[in-house]
C-alpha cells in the first residue's frame, strides 16, 4: 500500500489482520447503528464473514437495509470498507468458521438457534494512514513526536 494506491490484497490483509471491526448499519428512519463484531473469516475476494444474533436491534437493522459500512483502527491507520451485507443459510460454513471465542456469545454451539451467519461483500475501501503496518507505523508516529513532525501518512480508495 502506498499514499495513493489501495489493492484489494492490501483490504483484504488489512481485514485479515483485525480481530474486531465496527459495523455500521442504517435504520429505516436514517439513524446510524454501530456494534464490534470478531471476523469469523475473510476471503480473497474482501467478504467478511460474522455470526450475529437473529433476535434484537442489530438483526433488525441488518434486515431492513442491506448497506452497511465495516471500519477498522490500528496504530494510526483506518480502513473503512462500504458494502452490504447478507445472511446466509449454511450451517457446513458455520461449522467451519466456528471457533472457542464465538462459544461465548452463542452457548449451544454451531446449532445455537440465535446464531446467523452474515456475509459482508465489500463494494469499495478507503484507507488512512501510515505506510509498513503496525509497528512501522508506531514508531513513525512516537519519531514524529519526538521531534516535533506531523508524522507521514495519507489516504487511498479503491473499488472492491
Amino acid at each position: 500500500m502506498t499514499d495513493d494506491t489501495l489493492a484489494l490484497e492490501d483490504v483484504v490483509d488489512t481485514l485479515r489482520d483485525a480481530d474486531l471491526v465496527m459495523l455500521t448499519t442504517a435504520l429505516p428512519g436514517g439513524k446510524l447503528l454501530s456494534h464490534p463484531l470478531s471476523i469469523q473469516g475473510v476471503t480473497d475476494d474482501a467478504d467478511v464473514w460474522f455470526f450475529v444474533g437473529l433476535r434484537g436491534g442489530q438483526a433488525e437493522a441488518l434486515r431492513s437495509g442491506p448497506q452497511v459500512n465495516l471500519s477498522i483502527s490500528q496504530a494510526g491507520s483506518w480502513l473503512s470498507v462500504a458494502g452490504h451485507a447478507e445472511f446466509v443459510e449454511d450451517r457446513s460454513l458455520v461449522e467451519q468458521l466456528w471457533t472457542k471465542r464465538a462459544a461465548a456469545y452463542f452457548p449451544d454451539g454451531p446449532d445455537d438457534p440465535d446464531l446467523g451467519l452474515l456475509r459482508v461483500s465489500g463494494e469499495s475501501a478507503q484507507f488512512w494512514g501510515l505506510p509498513g503496518g503496525k509497528a512501522a507505523g508506531l514508531a513513525q508516529i512516537l519519531k514524529a513526536k519526538v521531534v516535533g513532525e506531523r508524522p507521514p501518512g495519507g489516504t487511498a480508495t479503491t473499488e472492491l
